[in-house]
């Protein structure tokens, strides 16, 4: 709870209004029910003056309440701001490794319904506190009419806590495990619209998808989620059952053994029945108490299992002079093939200017070599110079400045975020031009008017975007695998070798064979390990001419 704890103490002052606003408006509500008990036995004389005392003290009640409440749904909106933009922080300021572990399903889950539990907690408050001090007046009032009774009082209500507490707890347990099973939806979901086109083309999978995984996880959460509530509906019904049977002792047992005034019993009888609407108000609101510190915990546990990495503010990037792996190795688990791939050690250099190939089979590594180039992964073992210093974690984001990459996996953003270019619109829209995209997208302000568009041309924008970042190194990861013939030869024979031009290190992955002769140097990786290297040349007597196969086959 310490996230809550912490939004405590940043809102002290206001949270302290809203509290005081809060208790006023119940003590004043449980004051207008000892007016009301006073002017049921007054004289008619000092019935006026009773009547003017409660007018102001309804008066009082109405704008405290409301004060509260307005405060509470601030208080509600700005936690869920804030936690959200520190979650999200986080996930920004996280390693890449960490964040592929923990995958998006719990952190999107924590970003939408946990923090909604959090805004419900602060739009109940005002009905927690108000309804806790109606009952606490209450109980003050009803030691001055007896304090005997109110022994009683106190031992029923505490009989009743402790059956609340037991039934609570259950009920709790049950809350936890069927959120763990929500993120496991939120991921069954997701691959609703992302395997749509799949599952339409195969009613088999379709069906067992829908009505084995998904409906397996929905009814395990319902059957959770039942249970959780029917256990906070027992006690309440626990609490409003002591209630009546403490009524009851009262009435029909205390009355026998201690006689006392009719007055006071009557005032004892009202007053309870009125404690009964606070207090199963109270016991129902346990629920979203619960659901809260349940989310709370996710929120902490998503935060704590992504540990921040130690970026500093990168200086203006310059050319590098060499980038240098030494003996750099990466370890993964491949649930596919079950096993553990390892990658490396390799030994590479890198110098500005060249063009780089780097070429294997499906499942070799070569992706995982280029994230670990990039800064991305940090090698397990050996080391990353860079113009002969060392990158250790505090210079690892510094270090990740100086490429640009696109991946096979790419994600485009809607606008050119982050680039601070004179004449930014400008010099888009004539790569545009360069990248026979202008018939299909404009630039305006720095955005895109569209991304509806075909794969190839996506990968066409994520190259503009590479372009415009202007950095040293360039990385791309089977950019042109989606691209038609007449384009593809385009990137091969004119980009790459404009990029080089400009003194660019540009290293492609890719398996079109019949460019490898393009290359200034290529490196070949089999199983994780780096078998072959040498000048692009060598490659022209192997596969130029030959039938187009790609490595992968081989």
């Amino acid at each position: 709870m310490s996230l809550l704890l912490k939004l405590a103490r940043d809102s002290r002052w206001i949270l302290f209004v809203a509290l005081i606003t809060s208790l006023v408006s119940g003590f004043g509500n449980a004051g207008l029910i000892a007016l009301i008990n006073q002017a049921l036995s007054a004289t008619s004389a000092h019935l006026a003056e009773l009547g003017w005392q409660f007018l102001l003290l309804g008066v009082v009640v109405l704008l405290t309440r409301t004060l509260s409440q307005t405060l509470f749904m601030y208080l509600g909106q700005h936690a869920k701001a804030t936690l959200r933009m520190q979650t999200i922080r986080r996930l920004g300021d996280a390693s890449f490794r960490h964040l592929e572990q923990q995958g998006a399903s719990r952190s999107l889950a924590v970003l939408t319904q946990d923090l909604d539990a959090i805004v419900m907690l602060f739009v109940g408050m005002p009905a927690l506190a108000m309804q806790s001090a109606v009952i606490v007046g209450c109980l003050v009032y009803l030691s001055f009419l007896s304090w005997k009774i109110l022994l009683v009082a106190i031992l029923t209500i505490g009989i009743g806590a402790a059956g609340f507490r037991l039934a609570n707890g259950r009920a709790l347990f049950h809350l936890r495990a069927s959120r763990r099973r929500e993120d496991e939806l939120v991921k069954h979901f997701r691959a609703l619209f992302d395997g749509a086109k799949e599952l339409k083309l195969h009613r088999q999978r379709r069906d067992a998808f829908i009505d084995t995984t998904l409906a397996t996880n929905v009814e395990a959460v319902r059957v959770q989620r039942t249970r959780g509530y029917v256990l906070y509906a027992a006690a309440a019904s626990w609490g409003s059952f002591i209630l009546f049977a403490f009524i009851g002792i009262t009435l029909f047992v205390v009355a026998r053994l201690f006689p006392v005034d009719t007055h006071v019993m009557s005032g004892y009888a009202m007053v309870f029945l009125y404690m009964i609407m606070p207090i199963e108000a109270l016991l129902s609101a346990i629920p979203n108490i619960s659901t809260a510190r349940v989310a709370l915990e996710r929120i902490e546990q998503v935060n704590a299992e992504l540990p921040l990495e130690n970026t500093q503010t990168p200086p203006s990037v310059d050319a590098f002079d060499s980038i240098v792996l030494e003996g750099v190795t990466h370890r993964y688990f491949r649930e596919k093939e079950n096993d553990v791939f390892t990658l490396g050690p390799v030994d590479l250099s890198f110098r500005p200017g060249e063009l780089v190939y780097l070429i294997g089979g499906n499942g070799s590594g070569k992706t995982t070599l280029a994230k670990m180039l990039v800064g991305l992964y940090p090698p397990e073992s050996g080391r990353i110079l860079l113009n002969g210093k060392p990158v250790g974690e505090a210079e690892r984001d510094i270090y990740r400045q100086h490429f640009s990459v696109v991946f096979n996996d790419f994600f485009l953003f809607d606008s050119l975020l982050g680039i601070r270019v004179d004449g930014l619109d400008q010099a888009a829209q004539a790569l545009l031009v360069h990248l026979q995209l202008d018939h299909k997208v404009s630039i305006k302000d720095g955005a895109f008017s569209t991304l509806n568009l075909s794969q190839g041309q996506r990968k066409r924008l994520a190259l503009l975007v590479a372009y415009l970042e202007d950095r040293p190194f360039y990385l791309f990861d089977e950019w042109a695998a989606d691209q038609d013939p007449l384009f593809k030869d385009v990137f091969y024979r004119q980009l790459l070798p404009e990029l080089k031009a400009r003194g660019k290190t540009v290293v492609v992955i890719t398996h079109d064979d019949r460019y490898f002769h393009l290359a200034d140097r290529y490196i070949k990786l089999e199983y994780g390990q780096l078998v072959e290297s040498g000048p692009g040349e060598d490659l022209l007597a192997r596969y130029a001419g030959a039938p187009h196969a790609t490595l992968a086959t081989q």
